[in-house]
C-alpha cells in the first residue's frame, strides 16, 4: 500500500541559513514518528516558491521567513513582504498550511499584521526548536487529513456489536448463507451491510441535529471549500438546491432563475411557491448544447426586478460552461439579491487554480456540490456551502430536515469525509495529473482526421462570446460528424465493442468526462478505440437534427398553483399523428423534462405553444436514448397534465 509523502516548503533568502533550517527540520523528522511521510525543502525566493507550489503536488505546507524579499525583488518592509507572499499562495493553493518565521523582537508587530490572515501560525527564527516546529506541522498535517466520521464509523464496525436495532437486514445476517440472496451479500462485501447503520449508535452522530463527529466533518469540508458553514446532502444535489428555495423563498416572492438550470431547481419553485422569472439560456443549435444566459440578459433582470429576493445560476453547465461570476453576483448584491450556484459538475474547482475562482470565491452567498460527480464520494452524496451573512440557521435546518431521510446512509456520509479528505490531501496532484491527459486526448483525438474535441469557440452561441465564459477542460465534447455513424450507433460501438461508456450525447457529439479517477490506461484505451474507428473510414452521413431547442413562453400562473390542480390529460399528436392543435395555448400543469440534460421544456403554469408541441415530439422521434419525464403514454399515445377552464378561472393570473 503507497505511503503518504507530505511535503513541507521552506522559504529563506539566505542559502546558508536555508540549508541549516532544512537540515535541522529533516533530521527531526527523521528521529521522530512520521507517518505522514514529511519533508522539508527549500527555494530562496518568492517567485521560486510560487513556481514549486504550481508544479508540486506533494507540498502539504509552506515555511516563510518573513524577512523576504517582496516578489517584484524590491525591498518593502518585512512583514509587508510576507504577506504579499501569503495572499499569492492563498490566491494559487488555498488548502496549503502557512506558518511565518519572526523575530521575537518583533512579534507584536508582526503578528497583528498577519493576525487576520489565513495562516497556522509563526515560529521564532532565533530558536530552531527544530523537534517542536516539525511537531506544529505534523499535527497540522494530521488535523487537516481527519476523517472523523470515517473513523468513528470504521471503528465502530470493528467493534463487532451485535445489532438489536434497524436496519432489517442486521449487519448482513439476514442475506449470509441464504441459498437465494448470499450472492448478493458476496458481491456487495461484508463491510457494506457492517457500516449500514442507524441513528441508535450514538456515538455516530446525527445528521439531523449533529453535535459529533458529523459536525466536525462538516466544519473540515467547510475550511476545505472555503465556506462558512457545509452541510452534507445524501440525497443529491436535486435535494440540496430544494432546502436552499425553501429556506430563502415564501409564496410570491420573485426570484430570477437560469432556465439551464437542473429540474431539482424548478421543483423548488413549485415547493416555495415563489414567481420565477426565467431567464432564456444561450442555445448552440449547430451542436443541440445550452449555452449559459447571456450576461446583458442577467443584468437586465436584476435592474428590472430589485425586489427579486434570489438569483440562480448554473456554473458550470453539463456540458462545462461556466459563468464570469464576480461582476455578476456584484450586481446581485448591490440590489440586496442573494446568489445561489448551482455547481454540481464543478465541485472539484477549489483545488486547482486552472478551475477557480469558485462560486464562493466570487461571491455566492449559497452554492450546492454534487460531490460524488467529479469527487471520489459515493452517487447522491452532496453538500451544501454557506457563506451568507445573514444566514438562518434555524429556518434552513427545519427545511433541511423536511427533505432528509431520518435513515441516512452512513456510507455515504464517510464517503463525503473521505472525499474532501482527498481533495484536500492530493486534489491538487490528481487534478494536474488530469489535465495533462485532457491536453493529450484532445491532441490525440484532433489528430485522427475524424474526430474533433469542441473548443469554447465551437461551444458559445454568438450572443455569449464576449461574456467572458470559460470552459471546464474536464468535460470533453467530441465532435463526431464524419465518422459516418450516428451518435446512437456511435455509443453502441463504443460500449458492446470496446466497452466504454460516455457520458452524454446530443446527434453529432458526444461527452466524455475526465475525472481525478482517470488513468492513463483509460485513456489509452479510447484513444485505441476512437482510432480504430477511423480507421474504418466510413462515408460521413447525413445525421438527423434534434430539433431546435424550444424558448421559454409566457407564464400564466404561478408554478405551484398550477401543479396543484387535478387537470386533465390530453393528447400531444392528433389522428393523423401531427401536434394536436388543441393543445396550442393551454396550460402545462407538470415540468416535461428532455433527460438528459434534465432541463424543463415546459413547466407547471406555462403556456404550451406548437413550438415547443413540435420539439417535444421531434425529440422524442429522433432522439430514443432520451427520456421525456412528465409525458404519460396512453397506449401508443403520449399525452400531457392540463389545467382545465374550471380551474384557469379560479386562480390568479400572474402579472410579469
Amino acid at each position: 500500500m503507497a505511503k503518504p509523502v507530505s511535503k513541507v516548503l521552506v522559504i529563506n533568502d539566505e542559502k546558508m541559513v536555508l540549508r541549516s533550517l532544512t537540515n535541522g527540520l529533516n533530521s527531526a523528522a527523521k528521529h521522530l514518528d512520521n507517518p505522514f511521510g514529511i519533508t522539508f525543502t527549500g527555494v530562496t525566493s518568492a517567485q521560486e516558491a510560487l513556481d514549486v507550489l504550481g508544479t508540486d503536488g506533494d507540498i502539504q505546507t509552506v515555511l516563510i521567513d518573513d524577512n523576504l524579499y517582496a516578489l517584484n525583488g524590491a525591498k518593502h518592509s518585512e512583514q509587508k513582504s510576507a504577506l504579499e507572499l501569503v495572499h499569492c499562495i492563498h490566491n494559487l493553493r488555498p488548502e496549503l498550511g502557512i506558518y511565518i518565521m519572526i523575530d521575537e523582537a518583533k512579534q507584536d508587530e508582526v503578528v497583528d499584521v498577519l493576525f487576520s490572515e489565513a495562516i497556522e501560525g509563526y515560529f521564532y527564527r532565533e530558536e530552531r526548536d527544530y523537534r517542536g516546529w516539525f511537531r506544529i506541522i505534523h499535527a497540522q498535517i494530521r488535523d487537516k487529513s481527519r476523517t472523523p466520521f470515517y473513523d468513528a464509523l470504521h471503528d465502530y464496525v470493528l467493534m463487532a456489536k451485535d445489532a438489536w436495532h434497524t436496519p432489517g437486514h442486521s449487519s448482513g445476517d439476514s442475506l449470509r448463507g441464504s441459498p437465494w440472496v448470499n450472492d448478493f451479500h458476496e458481491f456487495m462485501g461484508e463491510h457494506v451491510f457492517r457500516a449500514d447503520l442507524s441513528v441508535s449508535v450514538d456515538q455516530l452522530d446525527s445528521l439531523l441535529h449533529p453535535t459529533g463527529v458529523i459536525e466536525e466533518a462538516q466544519a473540515l469540508a467547510a475550511k476545505a471549500f472555503g465556506a462558512r458553514r457545509t452541510f452534507f446532502a445524501t440525497n443529491g444535489t436535486s435535494t440540496a438546491n430544494k432546502v436552499i428555495f425553501q429556506t430563502l423563498l415564501t409564496p410570491g416572492d420573485k426570484l430570477l432563475l437560469d432556465r439551464n438550470c437542473h429540474k431539482s431547481v424548478h421543483h423548488g419553485v413549485v415547493l416555495s411557491g415563489a414567481h420565477p422569472i426565467y431567464l432564456n439560456s444561450s442555445v448552440n443549435k449547430k451542436y443541440g448544447i445550452f449555452g449559459t444566459v447571456p450576461k446583458k440578459a442577467i443584468f437586465e433582470a436584476i435592474e428590472n426586478h430589485p425586489d427579486a429576493k434570489v438569483l440562480i445560476l448554473t456554473s458550470c453547465t453539463y456540458d462545462g460552461l461556466r459563468y464570469d461570476l464576480p461582476p455578476i453576483i456584484k450586481a446581485a448584491h448591490e440590489k440586496g439579491i442573494k446568489v445561489i450556484i448551482d455547481e454540481a459538475w464543478y465541485g472539484c474547482a477549489r483545488f486547482h487554480p486552472a478551475f477557480r475562482p469558485t462560486a464562493l470565491e466570487a461571491g455566492a452567498d449559497y452554492a450546492t456540490q454534487s460531490t460524488h460527480k467529479v469527487l471520489s464520494a459515493f452517487s447522491q452524496a452532496s453538500m451544501i456551502h454557506v457563506n451568507d451573512p445573514e444566514f438562518d440557521e434555524h429556518s434552513f435546518r427545519e427545511n433541511f430536515n423536511m427533505h432528509t431521510s431520518t435513515s441516512p446512509q452512513y456510507s455515504m456520509l464517510a464517503s463525503l469525509d473521505v472525499g474532501r479528505k482527498q481533495a484536500t490531501m492530493e486534489g491538487f496532484k490528481l487534478l494536474s495529473r488530469t489535465l495533462e491527459l485532457v491536453s493529450e486526448l484532445k491532441a490525440n483525438i484532433n489528430a485522427s482526421g475524424v474526430f474533433r474535441v469542441l473548443d469554447l469557440d465551437d461551444l458559445l452561441p454568438e450572443e455569449i462570446k464576449h461574456d467572458g465564459v470559460q470552459l471546464d477542460p474536464t468535460k470533453v465534447t467530441i465532435d463526431i460528424t464524419k465518422s459516418g455513424y450516428t451518435s446512437e450507433e456511435f455509443q453502441k460501438e463504443l460500449f458492446e465493442r470496446y466497452n466504454i461508456q460516455v457520458e452524454k450525447s446530443t446527434f453529432n457529439t458526444v461527452t466524455l468526462l475526465l475525472t481525478i479517477g482517470t488513468t492513463r490506461s483509460k485513456v489509452s484505451r479510447l484513444y485505441d478505440a476512437l482510432m480504430r474507428i477511423a480507421r474504418e473510414a466510413r462515408p460521413p452521413r447525413r445525421l438527423h437534427r434534434a430539433p431546435d431547442i424550444a424558448g421559454f413562453t409566457g407564464l400564466k400562473f404561478l408554478p405551484r398553483d398550477a401543479y396543484y390542480v387535478a387537470g386533465e390529460m390530453m393528447p400531444m399528436i392528433d389522428d393523423e399523428d401531427h401536434p394536436n392543435p388543441a393543445m396550442f395555448g393551454r396550460i402545462c400543469a407538470d415540468q416535461i423534462v428532455p433527460y438528459p440534460p434534465g432541463i424543463p421544456a415546459l413547466v407547471p403554469g406555462q403556456v404550451i405553444t406548437e413550438e415547443i408541441l413540435s420539439f417535444l415530439l421531434g425529440l422524442m422521434r429522433s432522439h430514443k436514448r432520451t427520456e421525456m419525464h412528465g409525458v404519460v403514454f396512453d397506449g401508443y399515445v403520449p399525452t400531457l397534465r392540463v389545467l382545465t377552464q374550471a380551474e384557469m378561472s379560479q386562480l390568479k393570473p400572474l402579472v410579469e
